[in-house]
């Protein structure tokens, strides 16, 4: 299955060039993108990856051509309508806003440096037991897609899948993004840092002695044969 969003070693943009750390934002929306998606989010009706995976489901004419703030506002409202937070008619301003069940949790200006500063960890406990230590070799599994859910969130880049790598080191347990973005529960797994050669991932790397390092839960991991 192809995934418009999972772009990774595909589609050449040039090169990267630096930007200076001031501005953050080019735009004064951007910012207020941003701003909105957050206070959005505080809400309560969906997590991270219920609105990465919103993302991605943009239409792919749209998510093509969309910049990167145009598409975190796209999918806001999608989710927005999704969730029953807004009509349709109200998001597009031709019926009136009604009273919200939700207006309770909406976010304060005076709690924004606190919530921003707390951020949101995804580390959690699991009795899932970790299967890999720091050195051993591992392959992805192929194909890179959702197991739990088809044509699903995944944090799984296509360009990786089948790769063999080794274990850099294990981060704990993190909520399964695949389990997570689509109502399953947080389902926790032992997450890990893997480097990959390049010369493993593309057929002509500029520079193939280079490694990628690459954040991977235990699900989509096999020992290497």
């Amino acid at each position: 299955m192809t995934r418009v969003h999972d772009m990774g070693g595909r589609f050449g943009d040039g090169a990267v060039l630096p930007e200076a750390e001031q501005p953050v934002f080019h735009t004064d929306w951007h910012a207020r993108a941003l701003a909105v998606t957050l206070a959005c989010g505080a809400l309560g009706q969906w997590n991270l990856d219920t609105s990465r995976h919103a993302r991605e489901r943009l239409k792919p004419t749209d998510y093509a051509r969309f910049s990167y703030y145009e598409k975190w506002i796209a999918a806001l409202a999608n989710l927005l309508v999704e969730k029953g937070v807004v009509t349709r008619y109200e998001l597009a301003g031709t019926a009136a806003p009604g009273e919200s069940p939700l207006a309770e949790r909406a976010m304060r200006a005076e709690a924004v440096p606190e919530i921003l500063a707390r951020g949101g960890p995804a580390d959690r406990p699991s009795n899932v037991a970790a299967r890999f230590a720091p050195g051993d070799a591992v392959r992805v599994r192929r194909p890179a897609e959702n197991a739990l859910v088809s044509g699903g969130h995944t944090r799984l880049p296509a360009y990786v899948a089948g790769a063999s790598g080794r274990i850099l080191r294990l981060h704990g347990a993190h909520i399964l993004p695949d389990s997570n973005a689509h109502g399953l529960g947080e389902a926790p797994e032992p997450l890990y840092a893997v480097a990959f050669p390049a010369a493993a991932l593309w057929a002509h790397p500029e520079h193939p002695a280079d490694e990628v390092v690459l954040d991977l839960w235990q699900s989509y991991l096999e020992p290497a044969p």
